[in-house]
C-alpha cells in the first residue's frame, strides 16, 4: 500500500453512489463479519496483527460508503466472545491495536457526524480499552449521523439468554404475563432493539456460517458471502454487496406477486 493510499484508502466515485442510490432500496442496516485478516497476513509472510492493522482500512473504507449511501447502523463483528480463547499474545495486541484506533479515529468521526455503539459485555475488556471505548461513547453521542455498532466480547446466543432470564425474572415478579411474551417483546431485550434487525449481513473470507452473531435478529437477514479477505474489501467489494442486496426479493415468507402488491 502506498503513502498516498495510507492517507486516503479509497476515492468515493459520487456518480457510482448516487447510480446506486438510484437502482434499488439501500439496505437501513448492514452488519459485517470482519473475517480473513489472519490468512491475509500468514500468506504474505507478516504477523496476524498485521493483517488486523490492515484491517482498520477496511473499516475506515466501509464506514464512508456507509455514510454516502445512506445507510443508517453499520454493526461490526469485532471481537466475539470465543475470541478470548486465542493466544494472549494475539489478545492483547489486538486490544492494543482496538484503544489506538479509537483514539486515533475519535476526531474524524466526530467530524463526520458519526455515532459510536457497543453490543457485547463491555465490561470483559481490559481497564484501558473500556474506558477509552467509554470516553469515546460519550464523545460522539450527540452526532446524528450514521451509527456505528462495535460488537465486542459478543455472543448470540448469551444475549438471546440475558433476555430471557430479565423476562423470567419479570413473569416471576408479576409484572408480566408469560402468556404475553412474543416476538416483539423479546426484541425489546436484546442489545439492537433501538436499531433494529440487518437488512443485510456481509461475511468476507467465504467462510459460510454466521458465528454467534446476532442469531436472533438475522432471521429474515439477506446474507452476502464473498471470498475477499477483509483487508482487501473496499469500495468496491461494498457496493457490489449493496448491489447485489438490491437485485433481491424480500418476501418474508410470501410470494412474490403479495410482495408487489405490498409494495
Amino acid at each position: 500500500m502506498t503513502e498516498q493510499e495510507k492517507k486516503n484508502p479509497m476515492s468515493l466515485d459520487e456518480k457510482k453512489i448516487e447510480a446506486m442510490r438510484a437502482q434499488g432500496p439501500v439496505p437501513r442496516h448492514v452488519a459485517i463479519i470482519m473475517d480473513g485478516n489472519g490468512r491475509w497476513a500468514n500468506v504474505r509472510n507478516l504477523s496476524r496483527i498485521e493483517g488486523h492493522r490492515v484491517g482498520i482500512e477496511s473499516v475506515r473504507s466501509a464506514l464512508q460508503v456507509a455514510g454516502r449511501l445512506g445507510i443508517k447502523t453499520l454493526t461490526l463483528y469485532t471481537f466475539s466472545k470465543e475470541n478470548w480463547r486465542r493466544p494472549q499474545t494475539e489478545v492483547s495486541a489486538l486490544m492494543s491495536l482496538l484503544l489506538k484506533t479509537i483514539k486515533d479515529e475519535l476526531n474524524e468521526l466526530d467530524k463526520n457526524n458519526v455515532r459510536l455503539g457497543i453490543i457485547g459485555n463491555i465490561d470483559d475488556l481490559p481497564l484501558a480499552p473500556r474506558m477509552g471505548i467509554r470516553s469515546s461513547l460519550n464523545h460522539l453521542s450527540k452526532n446524528t449521523g450514521l451509527l456505528v455498532n462495535l460488537a465486542l466480547s459478543y455472543s448470540g446466543r448469551l444475549e438471546i439468554v440475558q433476555a430471557v432470564r430479565a423476562l423470567a425474572q419479570k413473569a416471576k415478579a408479576g409484572e408480566i404475563d408469560p402468556a404475553e411474551i412474543d416476538e416483539a417483546m423479546i426484541a425489546q431485550y436484546l442489545q439492537t432493539r433501538d436499531v433494529g434487525d440487518p437488512d443485510l449481513l456481509i461475511r468476507t473470507s467465504g467462510e459460510m456460517r454466521v458465528s454467534n452473531f446476532l442469531l436472533w435478529q438475522i432471521a429474515y437477514t439477506e446474507i452476502y458471502v464473498t471470498p475477499v479477505l477483509w483487508p482487501d474489501f473496499r469500495e468496491n467489494e461494498f457496493l457490489a454487496a449493496i448491489e447485489n442486496y438490491q437485485c433481491r426479493e424480500r418476501r418474508y415468507g410470501r410470494v412474490s406477486n403479495q410482495t408487489a402488491k405490498s409494495i
